[in-house]
């Protein structure tokens, strides 16, 4: 009898060593897969019609992801059939560019709305696992982008949500783990609000098997908010404290690996109207207006409006005396900023929201990419 219970015992710690084990080699894995070199993974999101997709400069990117595609039951799926035209139209640029990285993501703002029903159980989870699997061997593409908005706290109005998102999460990413092991990339777009930070994800159980979080550090200032403030902000100021540098460093001091995290940029204003002439509009009351993407810059910010620049948060704005309207915005100089930030601090990357709203020549990608090709020691001088 004592024998037996000896070898069981021992059988048990062989088995939790291994297990150990196993979990820092797979650990390791997705580390590498997330930066493979010194050079900074940029990655761009891609919504709407791709036939004009030749035009930008895809050179630049390491990463493009098709955005989006929805929940059919507990399914992952394209909405139409126009929708899988346009990701095979992505696809063919690997042709090109054999080391471009093409993927799709699920959900986005309001395209989430049974995400949290269907990855309650471990059916659900099971099942749309599978449907991810199926689709990236149908179309030999290299992973999946989860923006689900948000597990465990209100995100699109009137979404269901629930507390129990937050481990329902950790078991989705296991699940989507299990089934496709390390030959596709996983990534998720998180909330940069300290509010998603603290309260959406298990950032310990789930980053050992992620490639990347892709933390949207901009609408920091939205459609619901009625005072300005900068909506991309870089770093915080006495009026503003949600900023990238502060979400960044609340991420690593939650364990998350810097070589993680890549930072999200905006290529489009957000407009506030009925905005006072004081301190040129910033952190004054008003009321949202509209959005305007940055091809078209030069054409809605010709009249009238004076350009500045927040030399604390490292953020410029527009402000419009006669018509009262403020703007918050990335521009060529933030953008590159942003870039060397993530560089300075070892990041995994830059990502945008979104390819089609830049600019064809000349563009804020373009911006990126030299700034990101700077070497190192330059940086600091």
């Amino acid at each position: 009898m004592f024998k037996s219970l000896f070898l069981v015992k021992y059988i048990v710690i062989i088995l939790l060593v291994l297990a150990h084990f196993n979990a820092n080699t797979t650990e390791n894995k997705h580390d590498s897969s997330a930066k493979n070199t010194n050079d900074l993974a940029i990655i761009a999101y891609f919504h709407g019609n791709a036939s004009q997709i030749n035009h930008y400069p895809i050179q630049h990117l390491t990463h493009l992801i098709y955005s989006f595609l929805h929940l059919k039951g507990n399914k992952i799926a394209f909405d139409n059939q126009q929708d899988v035209n346009d990701f095979k139209q992505m696809l063919a640029l690997k042709k090109t560019y054999p080391k471009l990285k093409v993927m799709f993501a699920l959900g986005g703002w309001g395209g989430c709305e049974t995400c949290s029903k269907v990855f309650s159980s471990r059916k659900g989870r099971i099942e749309f696992s599978k449907s991810v699997k199926a689709l990236l061997v149908k179309y030999d593409a290299d992973g999946i982008d989860l923006d689900w908005e948000y597990p465990a706290i209100e995100g699109y109005p009137k979404h269901p949500y629930q507390y129990q998102d937050k481990r329902n999460f950790t078991l989705l990413v296991s699940e989507l783990r299990l089934a496709l092991k390390d030959k596709y990339e996983i990534s998720f777009a998180a909330g940069a609000s300290q509010h998603f930070i603290k309260n959406s994800i298990e950032w310990k159980r789930v980053m050992p098997m992620l490639n990347r979080v892709h933390l949207m550090t901009y609408d920091y200032f939205n459609a619901y908010n009625k005072k300005t403030g900068h909506h991309t902000s870089l770093y915080s100021t006495k009026e503003q404290k949600e900023s990238s540098d502060q979400s960044v460093k609340q991420l690593i001091e939650l364990g998350v690996p810097a070589k993680k995290i890549v930072l999200g940029a905006a290529f489009y204003a957000r407009i506030w109207k009925n905005v006072a002439d004081v301190n040129h509009g910033l952190n004054q009351p008003g009321l949202y207006k509209e959005n305007v993407v940055y091809r078209d810059f030069s054409q809605y910010f010709k009249d009238d409006f004076s350009y500045y620049w927040d030399a604390k948060a490292k953020a410029p704005y527009y402000y419009n005396k006669t018509k009262q309207l403020f703007a918050t915005f990335d521009n060529h100089k933030s953008v590159i900023l942003k870039t060397d930030y993530a560089k300075k601090h070892q990041l995994g990357g830059i990502m945008f929201w979104q390819l089609r709203e830049d600019a064809t020549s000349n563009g804020l990608l373009t911006s990126i990419a030299k700034a990101a090709n700077i070497k190192k020691e330059l940086l600091t001088k």
